[in-house]
């Protein structure tokens, strides 16, 4: 019995001690089996997000030109108002009668121009037939001269009365909507005064002012540069507060010359239509702008890109003799589910995505192309670098 038992146990540690890469028969365990994506290029639109806040595309302070006592506001505070649209009605009585008095000093001028050219005329055909002294015809003269100078300076003071008199109505500089009212009928405003009566500021277009990084902006430019990318577009999409994406499209209209000190940023400024207002001023949103386009564009699926302890980015590919490489990417943006490669990867490598936890470096495999969507779950995946299995 005891005999039984060990060489029962013998048996069974024997069994033990096969090769695991051994099966029935001698022979080895089949390579890994993993799944792979051959990468290809495209075009694709390299879009940047960047955040900004709207401002308005017309603003005007309304300020009095004269000084006065305000009769009357006529607008409706938060309204809209048009462009010469009357908004204050300063006393006019002082500035009335300024300017009768101005057209009454006119008439008199006019009068003594009058008088002066007739005794000029006289006194220079005297002067032919020695009737009067030389000196008599250049006194007649010059005082007309200064009747005609004095008549002038009336004209001027006339028209600054008429002018002050039509200040008195303070009309709307722009269109747009007007803010509340900083005075009351009773009050007195000064001409030049810093505090304005009220603002007007127009919705319609409006601008969006945004920032990005030196870096970025550099980096990019060298790219399209060297030809390595093409120029964008000019358009911008706008994402409101709220997540939802603005109906209607902008354009970048220019990009600051300077750089913020303080930010290390550059401004970029976007106009957008406003018709239906739904942009107010100081809103904050974020723009997508296509700044480039890259016409071989290298996308790897992102389950196939990790970082190692360093956290530089690396992928496992199937090189020569199915055996596993890998390799350290350059890759600084994701579009959708992957990863936009710049290094490290090359159109046809063929990208392992799935199996990555049973693969290291150099090992054998057996690679599988991913089915692309839409072909059909039922049909497996034909190994990549084989025929696909015929019909019979």
């Amino acid at each position: 019995m005891r005999a039984y038992a060990i060489s029962l146990v013998l048996a069974v540690g024997c069994s033990k001690s096969a090769p695991a890469n051994q099966q029935q028969g001698g022979g080895q365990m089949p390579p890994t089996e993993v799944t792979v994506v051959t990468l290809t290029s495209e075009k694709i639109a390299l879009k940047t997000e960047l955040s900004g806040r709207t401002t308005v595309a017309l603003e005007s302070e309304v300020r009095p030109q004269i000084t006065g006592i305000v009769k009357a506001r006529t607008f409706t505070e938060g309204a809209r108002v048009k462009a010469g649209q009357v908004l204050y009605q300063i006393d006019p009585a002082q500035y009335q009668a300024t300017l009768a008095g101005a057209r009454a000093d006119i008439a008199s001028a006019q009068a003594a121009v009058e008088a002066s050219k007739l005794k000029n005329e006289r006194y220079a055909s005297l002067s032919k037939i020695e009737g009067v002294s030389k000196q008599e015809a250049d006194d007649a003269r010059l005082a007309h001269d200064q009747a005609v100078a004095s008549l002038a300076q009336k004209q001027a003071a006339l028209q600054t009365a008429s002018i002050n008199v039509s200040y008195t109505s303070i009309t709307a500089p722009i269109s747009g909507h007007i803010s509340k009212s900083l005075v009351t009928p009773g009050a007195l405003v000064t001409a030049g005064q810093a505090t304005a009566l009220t603002t007007i500021r127009s919705l319609d277009p409006i601008y969006v002012d945004l920032v990005e990084s030196t870096a970025q902006r550099m980096k990019l430019r060298a790219q399209v540069g060297s030809g390595a990318l093409q120029a964008g577009s000019t358009a911008v999409k706008l994402i409101l507060p709220d997540g939802s994406t603005y109906a209607q499209a902008g354009t970048l209209e220019f990009a600051e010359v300077a750089v913020d000190e303080a930010t290390g940023t550059v401004t970029l400024r976007a106009k957008f239509p406003n018709p239906d207002e739904t942009l107010l001023p100081g809103m904050y949103v974020r723009a997508q702008l296509e700044e480039a386009v890259d016409q071989d564009a290298i996308l790897a699926p992102q389950q196939g890109v990790t970082h190692d302890p360093k956290g530089a980015a690396t992928a496992m590919v199937v090189g020569a003799d199915n055996k596993v490489e890998v390799r350290t990417l350059a890759a600084d943006r994701a579009i959708g589910d992957r990863w936009l490669v710049e290094s490290g990867l090359k159109v046809g490598d063929k990208l392992i995505v799935e199996g990555l936890n049973k693969i290291g470096p150099g090992m054998t495999v057996h690679p599988n192309e991913r089915v692309a969507a839409g072909a059909g779950s039922a049909a497996p995946a034909a190994p990549v670098g084989s025929a696909a299995p015929s019909r019979k």
